[in-house]
């Protein structure tokens, strides 16, 4: 699972194993098996509207297992993060909690997937706004990995890297930056230069750099982390994808158009060649294009890229995520700009609608509007897992 949040830092999320069965029928194994496969096929091409079909499903069959077979929790989990990634966070946090509680009622409050559920519960109040019921559930994760596994295993880099992202969120960049360093030496050290994660967390502490102004040590991290990227993983990975788009970004904040343009491009030409057309990681590529277009006053275009990205958030996410509210916003700023005031109110008027009614669920604001400074808060992505 992975996916980028509004200062570009890039949580690390648990995926779910194959857990082991207790007095479930035969069929019934097939069956849930069968039904998750098709969930992971689903989400990875980027249809999770298919995918949270298809986890219900398993949810069902895997509710008959009983409370102790651990193929419930773990449904539990996965069905909480692709209701994430389809913005249904109201629907996401109880099947979060519910997984926490089984596994620790099965495992022991000290165990690891214990951990990984909390880890994922705590991303998803992150990024509802919710720090401070975040930051005990990311400790108590990053207290439980430690003891499991000692302090220098990836796991634990794993929970120091989020936690550092919930306080580059806050802004709490000295805090931050200990912890990220600390996270990339160890997954460094344990799995090399060359690893996703080491490039994850490369980029992820070149963006606090970038949140602080430090711009040079900020590209030097992300030419670093592309070169390792590009060499280690191939030029069509995803990662070498995340890399130039942070990098595009790094460019595009500071008026270098031209050296973030064909950034962008490449990154979107591998996005689209690795998870598909119509992926929503393409959408986001997409916006970022818009955007710098916006910033050139050519408007054609930048119309043309925001049509496409909000098409396919539309079909993927569905037309009350809050990335589509995201994708209005910005697209009425070009309207804006191009003097089509009238356009211009109604597609803010659509996306404040969208807005209310994802706060009135959620209590929170997933993704804030910011129309002086739309690059600040683009939604990049990082492939990472827990």
């Amino acid at each position: 699972m992975w996916f980028k949040l509004g200062k570009r830092a890039a949580f690390w999320l648990s995926l779910a194993i194959l857990a082991y069965a207790w007095g479930a029928s035969p069929a019934q194994a097939i069956s849930w098996e069968g039904e998750r496969a098709a969930a992971i096929k689903a989400y990875q091409s980027g249809n999770y509207a298919a995918a949270a079909d298809r986890l219900s499903a398993a949810l069902q069959i895997a509710e008959r297992f009983g409370p102790r077979d651990l193929r419930l929790p773990a449904t539990l989990n996965d069905l909480g993060l692709t209701y994430f990634r389809l913005g249904r966070y109201d629907e996401a946090e109880p099947l979060h909690r519910r997984a926490v509680e089984l596994r620790e009622s099965t495992l022991g409050a000290e165990h690891p997937d214990v951990a990984a559920s909390l880890n994922d519960l705590a991303f998803l109040l992150v990024v509802q706004g919710r720090y401070a019921e975040a930051e005990p559930l990311h400790q108590r994760a990053l207290a439980i990995r430690e003891k499991s596994f000692g302090p220098e295993d990836p796991a634990v880099a794993g929970s120091l890297n989020n936690i550092a992202s919930l306080y580059l969120e806050q802004e709490r960049y000295a805090e931050a930056e200990k912890l990220y360093e600390r996270a990339l030496g160890i997954v460094t050290d344990k799995l090399g230069p060359g690893h996703s994660y080491t490039v994850a967390s490369q980029n992820n502490l070149a963006a606090l750099y970038d949140e602080q102004g430090r711009l040079a040590e900020a590209e030097a991290l992300y030419q670093k982390a592309l070169g390792a990227a590009e060499k280690n993983l191939g030029p069509s990975h995803p990662q070498v994808a995340a890399s130039l788009n942070n990098l595009a970004l790094h460019y595009d904040q500071q008026g270098k158009f031209d050296k973030a343009e064909p950034l962008y491009r490449q990154a979107l030409g591998i996005a689209r060649k690795t998870l598909g057309p119509e992926h929503p990681d393409v959408a986001a590529s997409l916006e970022h294009l818009a955007v710098l277009y916006t910033g050139r006053n050519d408007f054609k275009e930048a119309e043309s890229l925001h049509k496409q990205s909000l098409a396919i958030r539309r079909k993927t996410l569905g037309a009350e995520h809050p990335l589509v509210a995201q994708g209005l916003y910005r697209y009425a700023d070009l309207l804006i700009k191009m003097g089509r005031l009238a356009e211009a109110k109604q597609t803010q008027f659509l996306a404040a609608a969208i807005r209310k009614r994802n706060l009135e669920v959620n209590l929170a604001q997933p993704m804030t509007q910011d129309s002086s400074d739309p690059k600040r808060r683009a939604v990049h992505k990082l492939k990472t897992k827990n």
